[in-house]
Protein backbone atom coordinates (compact mmCIF):
# COMPACT_ATOMS: atom_id res chain seq x y z
CA UNK A 1 0.00 0.00 0.00
CA UNK A 2 1.65 2.96 -1.46
CA UNK A 3 1.27 6.93 0.02
CA UNK A 4 3.61 9.06 -2.01
CA UNK A 5 7.30 7.30 -0.81
CA UNK A 6 6.29 5.77 2.42
CA UNK A 7 4.67 2.38 3.07
CA UNK A 8 2.28 1.74 5.34
CA UNK A 9 3.35 -0.62 7.64
CA UNK A 10 1.24 -4.05 8.65
CA UNK A 11 3.30 -6.14 10.81
CA UNK A 12 6.56 -4.88 13.12
CA UNK A 13 9.56 -7.32 13.74
CA UNK A 14 10.10 -7.48 17.53
CA UNK A 15 13.73 -8.44 17.89
CA UNK A 16 13.36 -9.11 21.35
CA UNK A 17 16.27 -9.09 24.50
CA UNK A 18 18.73 -11.78 22.00
CA UNK A 19 18.44 -13.26 18.54
CA UNK A 20 20.75 -16.34 20.04
CA UNK A 21 18.00 -19.12 19.33
CA UNK A 22 19.90 -21.30 22.27
CA UNK A 23 18.96 -18.83 24.79
CA UNK A 24 15.84 -18.91 23.67
CA UNK A 25 15.10 -21.67 25.88
CA UNK A 26 16.18 -19.88 28.79
CA UNK A 27 14.56 -16.75 28.43
CA UNK A 28 11.47 -18.36 28.35
CA UNK A 29 12.10 -20.13 31.36
CA UNK A 30 13.27 -17.31 33.26
CA UNK A 31 10.70 -14.57 32.01
CA UNK A 32 7.74 -17.66 32.62
CA UNK A 33 8.83 -17.91 35.97
CA UNK A 34 9.03 -13.77 36.79
CA UNK A 35 6.30 -13.52 35.09
CA UNK A 36 3.89 -16.30 37.31
CA UNK A 37 5.68 -14.96 40.65
CA UNK A 38 4.14 -11.28 40.09
CA UNK A 39 0.91 -12.30 39.11
CA UNK A 40 0.91 -14.79 42.59
CA UNK A 41 2.13 -11.92 44.22
CA UNK A 42 0.00 -9.39 43.44
CA UNK A 43 -3.04 -11.47 43.53
CA UNK A 44 -2.16 -12.34 47.05
CA UNK A 45 -2.18 -8.86 48.19
CA UNK A 46 -5.28 -8.21 46.58
CA UNK A 47 -6.70 -11.17 48.34
CA UNK A 48 -5.66 -11.02 51.61
CA UNK A 49 -6.22 -7.08 51.52
CA UNK A 50 -10.33 -7.73 50.12
CA UNK A 51 -11.17 -10.73 52.82
CA UNK A 52 -9.18 -8.47 56.08
CA UNK A 53 -11.56 -5.99 57.29
CA UNK A 54 -8.43 -4.54 59.39
CA UNK A 55 -6.78 -3.65 55.93
CA UNK A 56 -10.11 -1.44 54.58
CA UNK A 57 -8.37 1.47 54.77
CA UNK A 58 -6.79 4.30 52.55
CA UNK A 59 -3.39 3.21 51.92
CA UNK A 60 -4.21 -0.33 51.48
CA UNK A 61 -7.16 0.72 49.05
CA UNK A 62 -4.64 2.28 46.74
CA UNK A 63 -1.88 -0.81 47.70
CA UNK A 64 -4.80 -3.45 45.76
CA UNK A 65 -5.29 -1.10 42.85
CA UNK A 66 -1.42 -0.56 42.44
CA UNK A 67 -0.73 -4.67 42.65
CA UNK A 68 -3.80 -4.83 39.79
CA UNK A 69 -2.16 -2.14 38.09
CA UNK A 70 1.09 -4.24 37.89
CA UNK A 71 -0.40 -7.46 36.65
CA UNK A 72 -1.96 -5.51 33.69
CA UNK A 73 1.45 -3.59 33.40
CA UNK A 74 3.21 -6.90 33.09
CA UNK A 75 0.88 -8.89 31.16
CA UNK A 76 0.77 -6.42 28.49
CA UNK A 77 4.48 -6.51 27.98
CA UNK A 78 5.63 -10.09 28.77
CA UNK A 79 2.67 -12.39 27.65
CA UNK A 80 3.40 -11.30 23.93
CA UNK A 81 6.81 -11.81 24.26
CA UNK A 82 6.78 -15.45 25.81
CA UNK A 83 4.23 -16.17 23.03
CA UNK A 84 6.60 -15.24 20.27
CA UNK A 85 9.58 -17.38 22.05
CA UNK A 86 7.32 -20.09 22.34
CA UNK A 87 6.11 -19.89 18.61
CA UNK A 88 9.24 -18.65 17.02
CA UNK A 89 7.81 -16.11 15.34
CA UNK A 90 8.71 -12.14 16.53
CA UNK A 91 5.97 -10.73 14.32
CA UNK A 92 3.41 -8.04 15.52
CA UNK A 93 0.55 -7.02 13.35
CA UNK A 94 0.17 -2.84 13.72
CA UNK A 95 -2.99 -2.81 15.37
CA UNK A 96 -1.24 -5.48 17.63
CA UNK A 97 1.57 -3.06 18.43
CA UNK A 98 -1.10 -0.09 18.46
CA UNK A 99 -3.34 -1.60 21.18
CA UNK A 100 -0.17 -2.95 23.24
CA UNK A 101 1.46 0.93 23.44
CA UNK A 102 -2.28 1.79 24.78
CA UNK A 103 -2.29 0.01 27.53
CA UNK A 104 0.98 0.02 28.65
CA UNK A 105 1.11 4.03 28.27
CA UNK A 106 -1.91 3.70 30.64
CA UNK A 107 -0.86 1.26 33.10
CA UNK A 108 2.33 2.67 33.39
CA UNK A 109 0.77 6.34 33.94
CA UNK A 110 -1.29 4.38 36.69
CA UNK A 111 1.81 2.93 38.27
CA UNK A 112 3.15 6.73 38.53
CA UNK A 113 -0.14 8.56 39.81
CA UNK A 114 -0.99 5.53 42.53
CA UNK A 115 2.35 5.85 44.07
CA UNK A 116 1.74 9.75 44.04
CA UNK A 117 -1.39 8.97 46.04
CA UNK A 118 -0.02 6.89 47.88
CA UNK A 119 2.52 9.17 49.24
CA UNK A 120 -0.01 11.86 49.89
CA UNK A 121 -1.74 9.23 51.77
CA UNK A 122 1.45 8.79 53.94
CA UNK A 123 1.67 12.58 54.47
CA UNK A 124 -1.76 13.06 55.80
CA UNK A 125 -0.94 9.74 57.88
CA UNK A 126 2.01 10.89 59.53
CA UNK A 127 1.38 14.85 59.66
CA UNK A 128 -2.30 15.29 60.24
CA UNK A 129 -3.20 11.97 62.54
CA UNK A 130 -6.42 13.29 63.81
CA UNK A 131 -7.63 14.26 60.55
CA UNK A 132 -6.59 11.40 58.67
CA UNK A 133 -9.97 9.67 58.43
CA UNK A 134 -11.58 12.81 57.76
CA UNK A 135 -9.31 13.77 54.96
CA UNK A 136 -8.82 10.44 53.46
CA UNK A 137 -12.37 9.60 53.36
CA UNK A 138 -14.40 6.94 50.71
CA UNK A 139 -15.28 9.57 48.40
CA UNK A 140 -11.86 11.39 48.33
CA UNK A 141 -10.25 7.89 47.66
CA UNK A 142 -12.87 7.37 44.78
CA UNK A 143 -11.87 10.41 43.84
CA UNK A 144 -8.05 10.16 43.10
CA UNK A 145 -8.10 6.96 41.70
CA UNK A 146 -11.44 7.44 38.93
CA UNK A 147 -9.05 10.89 38.45
CA UNK A 148 -5.70 8.85 37.57
CA UNK A 149 -7.88 6.41 35.45
CA UNK A 150 -9.08 9.25 33.67
CA UNK A 151 -5.81 11.05 33.25
CA UNK A 152 -4.43 7.59 32.20
CA UNK A 153 -7.27 6.66 29.31
CA UNK A 154 -7.54 10.43 28.35
CA UNK A 155 -3.33 10.27 27.66
CA UNK A 156 -3.18 6.97 25.89
CA UNK A 157 -6.08 7.65 23.81
CA UNK A 158 -4.28 10.94 22.47
CA UNK A 159 -1.51 9.30 22.06
CA UNK A 160 -2.38 6.13 20.34
CA UNK A 161 -4.55 8.63 17.58
CA UNK A 162 -1.63 10.79 17.55
CA UNK A 163 0.62 7.54 16.45
CA UNK A 164 -2.17 6.69 13.69
CA UNK A 165 -0.53 9.68 11.46
CA UNK A 166 2.91 8.59 11.08
CA UNK A 167 4.06 6.73 8.28
CA UNK A 168 7.13 4.19 8.17
CA UNK A 169 9.02 3.56 4.99
CA UNK A 170 9.51 -0.66 5.36
CA UNK A 171 8.73 -3.00 7.48
CA UNK A 172 10.75 -2.27 10.59
CA UNK A 173 12.42 -3.98 13.04
CA UNK A 174 11.86 -2.96 17.14
CA UNK A 175 15.43 -3.67 19.01
CA UNK A 176 12.93 -4.30 22.09
CA UNK A 177 10.45 -7.23 23.45
CA UNK A 178 7.14 -4.96 23.26
CA UNK A 179 5.90 -1.59 21.29
CA UNK A 180 7.67 0.87 23.37
CA UNK A 181 6.16 4.16 22.24
CA UNK A 182 9.53 6.19 21.88
CA UNK A 183 11.34 3.75 20.69
CA UNK A 184 8.89 3.14 17.24
CA UNK A 185 8.72 6.86 16.66
CA UNK A 186 12.51 6.80 16.17
CA UNK A 187 12.15 4.48 13.22
CA UNK A 188 9.38 6.40 11.92
CA UNK A 189 10.07 8.10 8.47
CA UNK A 190 6.93 10.54 8.22
CA UNK A 191 7.48 13.85 10.66
CA UNK A 192 6.37 13.21 14.42
CA UNK A 193 7.68 16.90 15.90
CA UNK A 194 3.80 16.70 16.95
CA UNK A 195 4.14 13.60 18.38
CA UNK A 196 7.35 14.78 20.33
CA UNK A 197 5.64 17.88 21.85
CA UNK A 198 2.99 15.73 23.17
CA UNK A 199 5.19 12.73 24.68
CA UNK A 200 7.36 16.12 26.25
CA UNK A 201 4.20 17.71 27.48
CA UNK A 202 2.84 14.53 28.79
CA UNK A 203 6.30 13.44 30.31
CA UNK A 204 5.85 16.68 32.49
CA UNK A 205 2.57 16.22 33.30
CA UNK A 206 2.73 12.55 34.54
CA UNK A 207 6.78 12.34 35.52
CA UNK A 208 8.01 15.92 36.64
CA UNK A 209 4.28 16.83 38.20
CA UNK A 210 3.78 13.66 40.16
CA UNK A 211 8.02 13.09 41.45
CA UNK A 212 7.54 16.91 42.55
CA UNK A 213 4.70 16.17 44.52
CA UNK A 214 6.63 12.90 46.13
CA UNK A 215 9.23 14.28 47.38
CA UNK A 216 7.32 17.81 48.70
CA UNK A 217 5.39 14.73 50.44
CA UNK A 218 8.32 12.80 51.90
CA UNK A 219 9.50 16.27 52.81
CA UNK A 220 7.15 17.08 54.47
CA UNK A 221 6.93 14.02 56.78
CA UNK A 222 10.59 14.05 57.25
CA UNK A 223 9.64 17.06 59.30
CA UNK A 224 7.09 15.94 60.70
CA UNK A 225 8.98 12.55 61.84
CA UNK A 226 12.32 15.01 63.22
CA UNK A 227 9.48 16.99 65.49
CA UNK A 228 8.72 13.51 67.19
CA UNK A 229 10.24 13.85 70.51
CA UNK A 230 10.22 9.67 71.12
CA UNK A 231 12.72 7.36 69.07
CA UNK A 232 9.94 4.43 69.34
CA UNK A 233 7.48 7.18 67.82
CA UNK A 234 9.57 7.89 65.13
CA UNK A 235 10.40 4.49 64.11
CA UNK A 236 6.82 3.78 63.82
CA UNK A 237 6.38 7.05 61.63
CA UNK A 238 8.89 5.91 59.80
CA UNK A 239 7.62 2.18 59.12
CA UNK A 240 4.50 3.15 58.16
CA UNK A 241 6.16 4.65 54.84
CA UNK A 242 9.30 2.84 54.37
CA UNK A 243 7.83 0.42 52.12
CA UNK A 244 6.04 2.72 49.81
CA UNK A 245 9.37 5.16 49.97
CA UNK A 246 11.43 1.82 48.45
CA UNK A 247 9.19 1.10 45.91
CA UNK A 248 9.08 5.00 44.67
CA UNK A 249 13.58 4.88 45.05
CA UNK A 250 12.77 1.33 42.55
CA UNK A 251 10.66 2.85 40.50
CA UNK A 252 11.96 6.17 39.70
CA UNK A 253 15.24 5.26 40.00
CA UNK A 254 15.06 2.35 37.43
CA UNK A 255 12.86 4.79 34.88
CA UNK A 256 15.77 7.08 34.72
CA UNK A 257 17.76 4.10 34.07
CA UNK A 258 15.91 3.56 30.78
CA UNK A 259 15.60 6.66 29.83
CA UNK A 260 18.96 7.60 29.76
CA UNK A 261 19.41 4.24 27.82
CA UNK A 262 16.71 5.19 25.18
CA UNK A 263 17.86 8.58 25.09
CA UNK A 264 20.08 7.62 21.83
CA UNK A 265 19.24 8.75 18.49
CA UNK A 266 18.73 5.27 17.01
CA UNK A 267 17.21 2.72 19.27
CA UNK A 268 19.48 -0.25 20.45
CA UNK A 269 19.05 -3.48 22.84
CA UNK A 270 20.12 -1.99 25.51
CA UNK A 271 17.10 0.23 26.39
CA UNK A 272 15.02 -2.93 25.51
CA UNK A 273 17.46 -4.79 28.62
CA UNK A 274 17.24 -1.62 30.72
CA UNK A 275 13.18 -1.91 30.58
CA UNK A 276 13.10 -5.31 31.77
CA UNK A 277 13.77 -4.13 35.49
CA UNK A 278 10.29 -1.50 35.45
CA UNK A 279 7.93 -3.77 32.84
CA UNK A 280 9.09 -7.67 34.75
CA UNK A 281 11.36 -7.39 38.33
CA UNK A 282 9.55 -3.99 40.09
CA UNK A 283 6.51 -5.79 39.44
CA UNK A 284 7.80 -8.68 40.72
CA UNK A 285 9.32 -7.23 43.89
CA UNK A 286 6.39 -4.89 44.91
CA UNK A 287 4.28 -7.60 46.89
CA UNK A 288 7.30 -8.61 48.32
CA UNK A 289 8.37 -5.49 49.77
CA UNK A 290 4.86 -4.54 51.11
CA UNK A 291 4.62 -7.81 52.91
CA UNK A 292 7.94 -8.34 54.02
CA UNK A 293 8.07 -5.06 55.68
CA UNK A 294 4.61 -4.56 57.04
CA UNK A 295 3.21 -6.62 60.19
CA UNK A 296 -0.24 -6.43 59.21
CA UNK A 297 -0.29 -7.47 55.38
CA UNK A 298 2.14 -10.76 56.75
CA UNK A 299 -0.83 -10.73 59.35
CA UNK A 300 -3.06 -10.98 56.97
CA UNK A 301 -1.19 -13.33 54.28
CA UNK A 302 -1.37 -16.06 57.04
CA UNK A 303 -4.89 -15.23 57.99
CA UNK A 304 -5.69 -16.06 54.42
CA UNK A 305 -3.34 -19.08 53.95
CA UNK A 306 -5.59 -20.50 57.05
CA UNK A 307 -8.78 -19.71 55.52
CA UNK A 308 -7.42 -21.20 52.33
CA UNK A 309 -6.44 -24.76 54.53
CA UNK A 310 -9.59 -24.66 56.35
CA UNK A 311 -11.91 -24.68 53.55
CA UNK A 312 -10.38 -27.65 52.18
Amino acid sequence: MEAGNQTVVLKFILLGLSEDMDLQPLLFGLFLSMFLVTMLGNLLIILAINYDSHLHTPMYFFLSNLSLTDIGFTSTTVLKMLVNIQTQSNTITYEGCLTQMYFFMIFAGLDNLLLTVMAYDRFVAICHPLRYTVIMNPRLCGFLLLLSWFICLTYSLLQSLMFLRVSFCKEIEIPHFFCEHTQILKLACSDTLANDILLYFVTGLLGIIPLTVILFSYYRIISCIMDISSVAGKYKAFSTCGSHLLVVSLFYGVGLGVYLTSGTTHPSRKGSIASVMYTVVTPMLNPFIYSLRNRDMKRALRRLFRRGVYSQ
